[in-house]
């Protein structure tokens, strides 16, 4: 069942990965967790899939990170299989074993390739895999796989989350049905350049793997890769979207001519879920778009965002309902790209609260009201050129800290 929709992509209700044909999931409580939730993802695609992933810039790097992107170059995608409770990082040449193992665990009882087989993990550093554990989970999982099983997998790849991510879309191309559907699991450290953070999505499009390699690349940056909650890049981060072709539409390219419809049906995937990693950021209490226009150059309008976006003074006003602009002012000034003070334009939500670098005219009642929301947009115009960028951030509270401070 979807939802209606007047535009040419249509959302789909509890839509998640598997939503596109040929694609199937489950989420099981293997032991790994001391809650004894569910802890092991397994989903697949019942015939291989072109395969795009993005993964941490992190120069400490989880072992699934570094099996899963030697995979991904090799050919086409079978499976991934991801496990919560225990993120498999600096864990050494033991911690490579056990994530190869998982590989060739779930090939087995997929009957494929280990190379055919993603692997993921997320939770805690610095802990071995219980291995009898991981074994017994990823055999359960397989043999609980479900074309319906998309949103219990997203409930098995949660750590600090308190909600399953997950979304789909319809488009049409060539005449046919063509789905994109994903799952996501994130909370904290959460910050650009692969915010601990994963998201499997599929289509059952047909594309050529450089054509969606290009999609993928181009999407992680409007989505994944444009929210912070806290400023920590994870060891794990991982985006892995398989394309199975299931539609029987004709190739895509660049030249197809529904391309722009494709990539803008991938994008709104992308950032949904990605707005969902920060709606659930650990301990928020607002949400945060940062639209930075008029720099000189669209590099200075991400300087200028990031700046802004991952402040913790200024993170801490937000938290306080206080609009402190003052705060922004100076973070822009710090950000490294080209300001001119007196140009410096800022709206809170459209009213608008600096012009020419200073107060406005605007009531500061008015102003904290807006602050008070959950969330909020602030508008800064630089008056330098034609750049823009958007990036989506959180404040800071106490209850981070609190989520944070150890056992």
């Amino acid at each position: 069942m979807s939802t209606p929709s007047l535009s040419p992509i249509t959302v789909l209700k509890n839509g998640s990965v598997t939503s596109a044909r040929g694609f199937r999931a489950a989420g099981i409580a293997a032991g790994i967790k001391k809650t004894k939730g569910k802890d092991m993802a397994l989903v697949s695609s019942d015939t291989p899939a072109e395969v795009a992933a993005v993964f941490t810039v992190n120069q400490v790097q989880a072992a699934p990170v570094k099996v899963s992107r030697e995979h991904a170059r090799t050919g086409k995608v079978r499976a991934v299989v991801a496990n919560s409770g225990n993120a498999n990082a600096c864990t050494g040449v033991a911690g490579l074993r056990d994530a190869k193992e998982m590989t060739e665990v779930a090939a087995k009882e997929l009957g494929c390739k280990a190379k055919e087989v993603l692997v993921c993990s997320t939770g805690r550093i610095g802990i071995p895999l219980p291995m009898p554990v991981i074994r017994r989970g990823i055999k359960e999982a397989a043999a609980a796989l479900d074309p319906s099983g998309g949103v219990v997998a997203a409930e098995a790849m949660m750590t600090s989350d308190t909600f399953a991510k997950h979304y789909a879309v319809r488009i049409e191309l060539d005449g046919v049905p063509v789905t994109i559907g994903g799952i996501a699991k994130g909370a904290g450290m959460i910050h650009p350049d692969m915010a601990t953070m994963l998201a499997f999505v599929t289509t059952d499009a047909r594309i050529d793997r450089a054509t969606l390699r290009a999609c993928v690349d181009e999407c992680v940056e409007q989505s994944f890769n444009s929210i912070s909650v806290d400023g920590d890049t994870s060891t794990n981060d991982t985006v892995i979207v398989l394309a199975n072709g299931a539609a029987k539409n004709q190739p895509l390219t660049r030249k197809h001519a529904q391309f722009p419809l494709f990539l803008q049906a991938l994008r709104q995937v992308m950032r949904h879920l990605s707005r969902l990693i920060v709606e659930d950021g650990e301990g928020i209490t607002k949400v945060v778009e940062i639209v930075v226009k008029g720099a000189a150059t669209r590099k200075d309008a991400r300087l200028a965002a990031l700046a802004v976006g991952k402040s913790t003074l200024v993170k801490c006003s937000w938290c306080g309902e206080d609009p402190n602009w003052g705060r922004l002012m100076d973070a822009l000034g710090y950000s490294k790209a080209k300001i001119r003070e007196e140009m410096v334009e800022i709206f809170y939500n459209g009213l608008q609260a600096v012009v020419n670098g200073q107060r406005s005219k605007a009531s500061e009642a008015r102003i904290r009201k807006i602050v008070a929301k959950r969330s909020f947009i602030i508008t800064i115009h630089l008056h330098l050129g034609a750049g823009e960028y958007t990036f989506l951030t959180t404040d800071l509270t106490e209850q981070y800290v609190t989520l944070n401070k150890g056992e």
